[in-house]
């Protein structure tokens, strides 16, 4: 049974392993974003970059996934988009090939509703282009977790 807040709402309060996966509570896991987190737009990309950069898109996730309840309504699909590319990296990390194609495709398609537009600097076209090259991979048995992972980094970085 997962750990609820006062109002029933889910809490982060199982440790974790650098790939998400749950451990056994009284576990070591690594550090997790607190659930009362609220980045701003700036700090969320920075935190997701940096944790992309350590090979940990599980956390990067998270981040992104504080953004989306936290931040504005109207960027509520670019940070759920984000959130889901991530997802789908770690889905490879941990060998779910199939549910790495569908949060990639998921997050693609939240990406491309934005066409040319630039919010926060990012090339959401390429990003999503990024994703559906991976997806593409993974549906010709050429997967890798490393690779897929430095991709999608190299899109998450702001534009000239």
């Amino acid at each position: 049974m997962r750990d609820r807040d006062e109002a029933g709402r889910p809490r982060n309060a199982r440790p974790r392993d650098e790939y998400g996966r749950p451990l056994p509570k009284g576990s070591e896991g690594v550090p997790r974003v607190p659930d009362d987190y609220a980045p701003t737009a700036g700090e969320a990309l920075e935190e997701a970059r940096k944790l992309l950069a350590a090979g940990r898109p599980f956390h990067a996730h998270e981040v992104l996934e504080a953004r989306w309840k936290t931040g504005p309504a109207e960027e509520r699909e670019l940070w759920q988009g984000l959130a889901q590319i991530c997802v789908g990296l770690t889905h490879i990390q941990r060998g779910n090939l199939a549910g790495a194609a569908a949060l990639l495709t998921r997050g693609s398609a939240r990406l491309g509703a934005y066409g040319s537009t630039r919010p926060h600097g990012l090339d959401l076209r390429a990003l999503a282009v990024t994703a559906d090259a991976i997806t593409a991979d993974i549906d010709e048995g050429n997967a890798d977790a490393g690779s897929a992972v430095s991709a999608v980094l190299a899109r998450l970085t702001p534009g000239e």
